[in-house]
């Protein structure tokens, strides 16, 4: 091999290795990565700045635009809101809520898609007593189903579209993925209806409040110099029994007192307590008591009224890997964290500043008007519970979906290319105002974005140097006697099996160019490789860190990791084997 063909394969071996680690954001990895290919001259400069300006690149970016448009508007709210006719039986509300997240996905951002419908199941689900844990994995799967069955669905179905157009072989078409996506989402849904019961865990609703077991929130409340609970004890001043909290424990100067009920209570003192929403806004209006937290905002600059949230931390975020203090600063006064939820473990007081955030964290934030705009614009939270309802226009929801349908209309007709038509559609999005341009501009995930036009330059490289061609090798040693449908299951497996440890769109970009070469050593048409690669990489059910929807309800829905594994493995098998069957049916070697 050539030094660039070596350089090429260590760097390629460095990127899977830390994006299985989780060591660095997705996002730094590419931009390393594509740092060392133009500093070694593996790739030139128009190569590697080739991913910023290519059309995969501005059409997922235009679909983040387009989707916060519909999700702003009100229109999936209005669609989830189906959700509570579902009836009283539990079979239905499932059924109900997997078609109609999967039909949004199919058009959307699935991220986004099932940030909108995660607290509206989480509702129905409580209304009806259903365990949080029977409903959110079938959530994020049949986000995924919906995901493979359009040409939009998934911004891992628009790169693998671009590097067959980039390698001579034709794009994909708006519905072409649907022959397949389709049958695979009945075949996904009617194995949840049928086995979800059995396989899918029975975990109790944990929600940040709820986790101490006492009340449905716990917050700490600083003893301030005016209050007329000094130098009285918990005890005589009846303070948990007249207002109806329980008081967990007494602070001082990051100790905590053994005695909580029988020591005197100082000025600066925090009492920690649990209490419902409105014995928690009871507290506050209290003299001499407000909200406190070991990050908190400096004194005068803490939210005046406003509303309880619970929110998530996003895949993806740029939070990932963030101290918890830090984000006070930047949430500014409009917000204040008052609880975390972090790993699977709720952790408050001293500890607070020292944890690092990490995608699928919960948070308890106390919110005024504006912190309650800001947490709802910004692409970094998810909110899952508030008491406050989101107002909606209807003429810009039907602008919304008037612009979603003409850009979904001029693709599928080939009036215009899908990057064109997107990009025009998100400057429509603005221009109606369905979107403020800093809305637009939050909307987008530019972690995805970075990591996509910088691994687009690697896909390259590995063709350029030998590198794809060279595995392809590989594979016709290990499988190629055995004919082009024993290649193809090669293919698909190794997509499959990163694709659950890593980014998906960084497994696509990985074995796509592979699968071309794969196809070209065999004589054969390549397409039916690429949409394997496409379905594999768009459908990860075996962990909650192999799709961005696992991670999303990993914490919502208390899950364990073997919980994906116990019904992820068995899908992830089925559709393996509907795949081998489906896609030489209509795409022929």
């Amino acid at each position: 091999m050539t030094p660039e063909a070596w350089i090429t394969l260590a760097l390629l071996g460095l990127a899977v290795l830390l994006f299985i680690s989780e060591k660095l954001p997705v996002d730094v990895v590419g931009i390393g990565v594509l740092s060392v290919l133009l500093l070694a001259g593996v790739v030139t400069p128009t190569e590697g700045f080739a991913g910023f300006s290519g059309s995969a690149t501005l059409t997922v970016a235009a679909m983040f635009v387009l989707s916060a448009g519909l999700s702003e508007t009100g229109v999936l709210e209005r669609a989830a809101r189906l959700l509570g006719r579902a009836g009283q039986w539990p079979w239905l509300l499932l059924l109900v809520m997997m078609l109609l997240i999967a039909a949004v996905s199919a058009f959307m951002n699935n991220t986004a898609a099932l940030a909108i419908f995660l607290p509206l199941v989480l509702s129905a689900g409580r209304l009806r007593k259903i365990a949080p844990s029977k409903l959110l994995i079938p959530l994020s799967y049949a986000a995924q189903f919906g995901g493979v069955c359009t040409l939009i669905g998934t911004s891992t179905n628009i790169l693998v579209s671009h590097i067959a157009e980039t390698q001579g072989v034709r794009a994909f078409t708006m519905f072409e993925l649907g022959q397949i996506g389709l049958p695979l989402t009945l075949a996904g849904m009617t194995f949840l209806m049928l086995f979800g019961r059995w396989l899918l865990p029975n975990h109790p609703d944990r929600s940040l409040g709820d986790s101490y077991g006492v009340g449905d929130y716990v917050t700490d409340l600083r003893v301030r110099a005016n209050s007329p609970l000094i130098d009285r004890t918990l005890r005589e001043s009846r303070f948990a029994e007249d207002n109806g909290v329980t008081v967990i424990e007494l602070i001082r100067d990051r100790r905590r007192l053994w005695s909580r009920r029988a020591d005197a209570i100082r000025a600066g003192d925090l009492i920690r307590v649990a209490a419902p929403l409105d014995k928690l806004n009871a507290l506050r209006a209290q003299p001499g008591l407000e909200i406190d937290a070991e990050f908190q905002l400096s004194a005068g600059e803490r939210p005046n009224g406003g509303v309880m949230l619970e929110v998530l931390i996003a895949p993806h975020s740029r939070l990932h890997g963030r101290p918890l203090a830090a984000l006070a600063t930047e949430l500014g006064s409009g917000a204040l964290v008052v609880a975390v939820r972090h790993r699977d473990q709720v952790v408050r007081g001293a500890a607070l500043d020292q944890v690092l955030l990490a995608s699928g964290d919960a948070l308890l934030m106390l919110v005024d008007d504006t912190g309650l705009d800001t947490i709802r614009a910004r692409p970094e939270f998810i909110v899952l519970k508030e008491w406050q309802t989101r107002k909606s226009s209807r003429l810009r929801a039907l602008w919304a979906l008037t612009i979603m349908f003409a850009v979904v209309a001029l693709a599928a007709f080939e009036w215009v290319p899908i990057h064109v038509g997107a990009l025009a559609g998100a400057a429509l999005m603005v221009a109606t105002r369905c979107l403020t341009r800093e809305q637009a501009y939050r909307s987008v995930e530019w972690p995805v974005i970075i990591l996509l036009a910088a691994l687009i330059p690697l896909g390259t490289a590995m063709e350029k140097h030998g590198l794809a061609s060279g595995a392809a090798q590989v594979v016709m040693q290990a499988v190629g006697e055995h004919g082009p449908l024993a290649a193809l299951a090669a293919v698909y497996l190794a997509t499959a099996i990163l694709t659950e440890f890593m980014s998906n769109n960084a497994a696509a970009v990985l074995l796509a160019p592979i699968a071309i070469s794969t196809a070209q050593a065999l004589g054969v048409d390549p397409m039916p490789f690429l949409i394997a690669v496409t379905v594999a990489a768009s459908t990860a059910f075996a962990t909650p860190v192999g799709y961005q929807t696992n991670t999303m309800v990993y914490q919502a829905g208390s899950y364990r990791f073997a919980d994906f594994a116990r019904i992820g493995i068995p899908l992830n098998v089925l559709f393996f084997l509907l795949s081998l069957w489906l896609i030489p049916r209509y795409w022929p070697f």
